[in-house]
């Protein structure tokens, strides 16, 4: 992978703050140029370069006598010269991060609270899953109800709330991964051992298949450290 220049490293973390993270909003006015640039740890030369890239691509706007704004738009400017490839890779290996942290959980939680009903919808959504692959269908909508399932089975009203993440990682993962057979063959494998687990309502059997299934799939996709 190409290696960015200082400044244009300098102007995507300056549109994560304004776009992803949202600290500043379309109308407010940049730090002035000293303290911005020991924010962001870079020169002043770098700094002016990262401004420039993003006024022409419509983020900021320079107000002569006033200064540099965010741009009314900025939030509609999806990209600004970022590689497509390096956008999807950034975006699931902090997906993949959260999952990792909170879905092994998540499964030790569903194997001490789901109901009978909630277990029994968690092996048969997670048996679609497996006829998907091995019929060469896509999974995408049977592996997000699946995770759905375990998340929903946790009773754990925050963690429901990371339902969008989890679907956004799902389908990112099985639309943008370069070997796709593969993949699917690990969560096929990983998938088998997770429900034997849920099954027995074995609760640290279940935590450590899905931190192994997270491990996996963040390998396979190279998202690994």
């Amino acid at each position: 992978m190409e290696k960015q220049s200082l400044s244009h490293q300098t102007a995507q973390r300056l549109y994560n703050q304004i776009v992803v993270e949202r600290r500043l909003h379309p109308g407010d006015k940049l730090p002035n140029e000293l303290d911005l640039s020991r924010e962001l740890g870079v020169g002043r030369t770098t700094l002016r370069e990262a401004i420039r890239d993003l006024t022409v691509q419509g983020v900021l706007e320079v107000r002569r006598g006033k200064g540099t704004f965010v741009s009314r738009q900025a939030g509609q400017v999806e990209d600004f010269g970022f590689s497509a490839l390096d956008r999807v890779r950034g975006q699931l290996r902090d997906l993949f991060e959260l999952r990792s942290i909170f879905e092994p959980r998540a499964a030790r939680l569903a194997c001490q609270r789901a109901s009978e009903g909630e277990m029994a919808e968690i092996l048969r959504q997670g048996e679609l899953v497996a006829c998907c692959i091995r019929e060469g269908r896509d999974r995408t909508a049977a592996d997000r109800a699946f995770h759905a399932a375990i998340v929903r089975a946790t009773h754990n009203e925050f963690m429901v709330r990371l339902l969008p993440m989890i679907n956004q990682a799902v389908e990112t993962a099985i639309g943008a991964g370069e070997d796709q057979e593969t993949l699917a063959q690990i969560t096929l494998r990983d998938h088998a051992l997770l429900l034997e687990f849920l099954q027995k309502r074995d609760a640290s059997g279940a935590e450590h298949a899905m931190a192994i299934h997270m491990h996996h799939a963040m390998d396979e996709m190279g998202l690994e450290e």
